[in-house]
């Protein structure tokens, strides 16, 4: 069995699209001799995952793709037939205000999050040493919480209760299959990974055998909604600054919800 062949069956093995024996080649790293084999796996993983799934050299024909006319809102429910890969282009709290998701974003843009009081610092690749990084964000976020006295108890209190938020949160994302087909999906039961902060765009995920698709929108559940990760860089980028916009527009004309 070819090297290639090899790295394919592994990444089958891990429930990834399945791409061609020639993309294969050319996504490995040119090394001679070769890394060993699970590390050529990942490197290949690594490269689908932000890979822009409607490049036709990517993915083995058949290609697997949403049935024709599935976003007709005239039928009522079908479901699908097989796996179905698809990225990220687009999601949507539709449980949090407009301000709400304007702090998200600016956090997000600046490469932090916000977790109650304290501000905690994620890499942005910037970084040359992860380990001293880590050290000044855990002492920084240590040095916020310990400034003020009961900062660390009303922090706890709004974290448990953005963390209670979360798990009630209800989110619209924008799916594209590797036809180019867009659809609108819909979380029926909550899934952690499924957030403006957790997912990326240009994410991957796969759609399992049996998803339920009602009215043209996928309903996301966990049981047949399998979260690959990934991230196309470019459109991520564009989608936090396109959003800004739109949302700060929509809060100056004064709605706020």
């Amino acid at each position: 069995m070819s090297l290639t062949t090899q790295i394919r069956s592994g990444l089958q093995a891990q429930g990834l699209p399945t791409p061609t024996l020639s993309w294969i080649q050319s996504a490995m790293p040119r090394h001679n001799p070769p890394p060993p084999l699970p590390a050529l796996i990942a490197t290949v993983k690594t490269r689908l995952l932000i890979a822009d799934l409607t490049n036709p050299a990517i993915l083995e024909l058949p290609v697997p793709a949403f049935p024709p006319h599935l976003s007709n809102p005239e039928v009522k429910e079908i479901k699908l037939t097989q796996d179905i890969p698809v990225q990220v282009l687009d999601i949507d709290n539709l449980t949090k205000s407009k301000w709400d998701q304007i702090e998200e974003l600016e956090a997000i843009a600046r490469g932090e999050q916000t977790r109650g009081r304290e501000i905690v610092r994620l890499p942005t690749g910037n970084e040359e040493d992860d380990g001293a990084s880590e050290g000044a964000s855990t002492a920084s976020t240590q040095s916020i919480s310990s400034g003020r006295p009961g900062v660390q108890a009303r922090g706890a209190s709004a974290s448990n209760a953005a963390s209670a938020a979360s798990k009630t949160s209800t989110h619209r994302l924008v799916l594209q299959d590797c036809k180019g087909q867009k659809v609108y999906a819909l979380e029926l039961k909550r899934m952690e990974k499924i957030g403006v902060s957790t997912l990326n765009i240009g994410e991957k995920i796969m759609l399992k055998r049996g998803a339920t698709i009602a009215r043209g929108t996928v309903l996301l559940e966990p049981a047949t909604c399998v979260i690959l990760g990934g991230k196309v860089e470019a459109w991520q980028k564009a989608w936090v600054e396109g959003r800004l916009v739109r949302l700060k527009e929509t809060v100056g004309s004064g709605n706020q919800n």
